[in-house]
């Protein structure tokens, strides 16, 4: 009896949930007959709800429907954009900066090619860690510098090509902030080779803020970085010229003051 009772309750589950399946198959076929029949303004106006929505996948789907069923337009070219934003939204920067240099390569001449040169260049932006790198308080500068780099020389092309378009303003700020991480980073690099004594090692990434980076705040630890390894390798005149520039632009900095009155004398 118990037998029987579980037999019939599976084929119960079996032939709701083929009900049920049929039941989805069906609406899902009536959404993409309901599609067939859209213009290329249904199909916009519907992924440009789903985009300010939030439902980035959704929008994406849509707008790359548009694309593939009107592909000529300027609903397909808004499309394109549309789909690296939605992308960037998504924290998807590879796809991001793909669709924002499909467009730029298809349409170079777009009005709207400073918006593209900006978007590419958010995508590569990440000015943080995140949650985890707020918990854990991580310097962006600790990190692989290579996509702070192509940020920024995204942010310069669009400077340089647009330099009254609207975004510019705001690019050249995240430039001079990625300029500072930069350098940021190089100085951690330096001190972590001081740490292991490769003092030549450390001496080059100092050096390299200091011609790649001269307005940086971070100068003054490469002078630091300087002194100090020059010092370690036994190079005294190089370690007081690089004193000599630091006292100069950085005159109340703690190694300057360590030096001693008597040690400066000595200088000259």
């Amino acid at each position: 009896m118990t037998r029987r009772i579980l037999l019939s309750f599976l084929l119960y589950t079996i032939t709701a949930l083929g009900i049920g399946l049929m039941g989805g198959c069906g609406l899902f076929g009536e959404k993409l007959n309901e599609q067939k029949n859209w213009s290329v303004e249904e199909f916009y106006r519907n992924a440009k709800s789903d985009l300010d929505s939030g439902n980035y996948a959704g929008a994406i789907k849509l707008y790359e429907a548009l694309e593939a069923r009107y592909p000529f337009g300027r609903y397909a070219q808004q499309a394109q954009l549309d789909i690296a934003y939605a992308y960037y939204k998504e924290n998807d920067s590879t796809q991001a900066v793909a669709a924002t240099e499909r467009f730029i390569k298809l349409h170079p001449n777009h009005p709207n090619l400073d918006y593209a040169l900006y978007l590419k260049a958010l995508a590569f932006f990440k000015p943080d860690l995140g949650l985890f790198g707020d918990l854990l308080n991580l310097d962006p500068s600790d990190r692989d510098p290579k996509a702070l780099r192509e940020s920024f020389e995204a942010f310069k092309d669009l400077v340089i090509r647009f330099p009254d378009s609207i975004y510019s303003a705001d690019a050249r700020a995240r430039m001079s902030y990625l300029v500072n991480t930069l350098a940021r980073h190089d100085i951690s690099v330096a001190r972590y080779y001081m740490s292991r004594g490769a003092y030549i090692a450390s001496v080059n990434r100092a050096q390299n803020v200091l011609q790649r980076y001269p307005q940086a705040p971070a100068t003054q630890d490469a002078l630091e970085v300087s002194v100090e390894a020059y010092e370690k390798m036994g190079m005294t005149e190089l370690a007081n010229s690089s004193r000599r520039v630091l006292e100069k632009n950085f005159p109340n900095n703690s190694t300057v003051s360590k030096s001693g009155a008597k040690a400066w004398w000595k200088l000259w």
